[in-house]
């Protein structure tokens, strides 16, 4: 470019200057020559192309560039970035040229565009879908990230990794490798994705570790999470599970007490199921374990001591030495207490003396007992309370088949049902007795085995059945007695307090009966003729027709009646008694 200034300075005449730059142009041409060569270099550059250009001059904030026109473009310093401090005057670069002339007159040129355009055209002949790149992250934009790999690249949020950040800002400044996922030639855009790569790249690694490694071989891992029953570690291309379980051969309440996130760890090989590919880990594993010389250590009913380290509804774990607990369940912690929770007689951190039941060393589990320290109450209870003895209890509960009678702290015994009477009908014991009543009762039997001792209420006095009842109500008999309960099979009768006999429907009349209230009703009196008295089931049979007859029958063997008069013997009728005493089939147990 021609500095017409610095001409003007050297005092040369306008005419002189002009011969100058006509001789310079090589011939001499009219007046206008000038506009005439510059309108021709204009016609040549067009908007929109590449130019090359020479740095002329450089200030605070523009680089001046000399790109042939007849004035000189301004550059933004900041379109240089880094490379801004490296400029010096006589640098040539490529720039674009936005506009021939801007808004101050002056050529519109850019850097940073002409590079864009450079770094598209180099991505395009380089670069194909699937190619790994790197690229630094630049900002954050809506749904992602801008990478830099030559042109700006939009990287989505869920493409950053694996798993997605909390904060994908994280990665502004730092230098990534991603794939290429698509390329859009038109519209010059291209999605990379960090995520596929790092899957990718684990796949492969994946693939090696399982062909790579055995069961029981040590490998190291980093923690990458951690859940209640566990923790997972990368391994290189596959996680492994390293159980709570697997992590130490003591107690551990959550795996956060053993490792942390990050943290790099040796483990080893339990299992590994390549269909699945899943592989499980073992901390522990890499230690002898404690449980190998566990029967010498503690002997079956050895006494020793031990800390309670935890509390559960069904029993106390007491730690024996590390990495050896033992359960002591909550039936084996009193001989005669009835502990509903462990810590009504433990608490964690107490030292305890106990006595070990059992070892299974497959499940690495040792069955210890606390009652055992003590003597059995229950190994007295025969010597104490052999059959037949007499002893004072208290009513300490009822239940539909009996009442329980503690005889002493700890030690109950039952009183069934069947034993509180000999000849009344009891359907509840409470009917009877009450709770917290004093009662004397005989003890019936005792099973130590099985901790239970049988009592009676009814023992206490003579079976009636033995020879009350037969003395008293024999075959033959015209007694009385009142209507206690009508059933569609007869009547029971009440012959004396506690002592019923049954009235079968065949021996109400000596016509067919359909229903029993035809002839009787609830609570009447009536006189029956006993047919039948079975100490063994113990029942009575009795007959109402054979009273009204008002005769002793033929085949009567005791007193109570008259003579037998000139009537037939009825015969025998199903489910009542003839005179032979024969009973039905259909009777039932008073």
């Amino acid at each position: 470019m021609v500095d017409f200034n610095l001409i003007q300075d050297l005092g040369t005449e306008d005419l002189a200057a002009e011969e100058m730059l006509r001789e310079a142009l090589g011939e001499a041409k009219e007046e206008g020559y000038m506009d005439e060569v510059i309108g021709e270099d204009i016609d040549r550059f067009r908007s929109g192309e590449i130019l090359k250009g020479r740095i002329v001059g450089i200030n605070k904030d523009y680089v001046i560039i000399d790109v042939g026109l007849k004035s000189e473009g301004q550059v933004p310093k900041i379109e240089f970035e880094e490379t801004a401090t490296d400029l010096t005057i006589g640098d040539e670069i490529e720039v674009l040229l936005e506009s021939l002339e801007g808004r101050d007159g002056s050529v519109s040129l850019s850097k940073r565009k002409a590079d864009r355009i450079r770094g598209w055209e180099k991505i395009l002949e380089t670069r194909n879908e699937g190619d790994v790149i790197d690229g630094r992250v630049m900002r954050k934009i809506k749904g992602g990230l801008l990478v830099d790999i030559g042109v700006p690249v939009f990287l989505p949020a869920s493409q950053v990794d694996i798993r997605r950040p909390s904060d994908i800002g994280e990665f502004i400044g730092k230098t990534i490798r991603a794939l290429v996922l698509k390329i859009d030639e038109e519209r010059r855009n291209i999605v990379i994705s960090r995520r596929r790569l790092i899957e990718d790249e684990r796949e492969e690694a994946k693939l090696r570790l399982l062909n790579s490694v055995n069961e029981s071989d040590l490998v190291r891992g980093t923690v990458t999470n951690i859940a209640d029953f566990g923790a997972f570690i990368d391994l290189g291309g596959i996680d492994g599970l390293l159980h709570i379980t697997d992590m130490s051969w003591g107690r551990v309440n959550h795996p956060s007490e053993i490792v942390k996130i990050g943290e790099e760890i040796e483990v080893k090989i339990l299992n590994i199921d390549r269909d699945k590919e899943k592989i499980a880990l073992g901390l522990k594993q890499k230690e002898t374990s404690p449980w190998d010389e566990i029967e010498g250590k503690f002997p079956i009913n050895s006494r020793i001591k031990g800390e309670v380290v935890n509390l559960m509804s069904y029993g106390a774990f007491v730690r024996l030495e590390e990495g050896i607990e033992g359960l002591v369940h909550i039936s084996e912690m009193s001989w005669t207490r009835r502990v509903n929770h462990p810590s009504e007689v433990t608490s964690v951190g107490d030292e305890v003396e106990i006595v070990v039941l059992d070892i299974n060393k497959e499940k690495l589990e040792i069955s210890l007992g606390m009652k055992q320290i003590e003597v059995n109450p229950w190994e007295l209870v025969a010597e104490k309370y052999p059959p037949g003895t007499i002893i004072e209890g208290t009513v300490r509960n009822l239940a539909n088949y009996g009442a329980f009678i503690e005889i002493e702290p700890g030690i109950d015994g039952l009183l069934h049902v069947s034993d509180i009477s000999w000849t009344k009908k009891i359907a509840h014991p409470n009917e009877v007795l009450t709770k917290g009543e004093a009662l004397k009762c005989v003890v019936v039997d005792v099973d130590q085995e099985k901790q239970r001792v049988g009592l009676g209420l009814k023992q206490l006095e003579e079976d009636p059945w033995l020879e009350a009842i037969p003395n008293a109500y024999r075959p033959g008999m015209i007694v009385r007695g009142a209507v206690t309960k009508i059933t569609n099979f007869g009547v029971f009768v009440a012959l004396e307090e506690g002592l019923e006999g049954l009235l079968h429907i065949s021996e109400l009349s000596d016509e067919k009966v359909e229903n029993p209230q035809d002839i009787v009703t609830a609570d009447q009196e009536v006189e029956v003729k006993i047919l039948r008295v079975d100490t063994d089931e113990r029942k009575i049979g009795l007959s109402l027709k054979r009273a009204q007859w008002g005769g002793t029958e033929e085949g009567d063997t005791d007193g109570g009646g008259t003579d037998g008069g000139d009537f037939e013997k009825p015969k025998p009728t199903r489910g009542g008694m003839d005179d032979h005493g024969a009973m039905g089939t259909d009777k039932i147990e008073l």
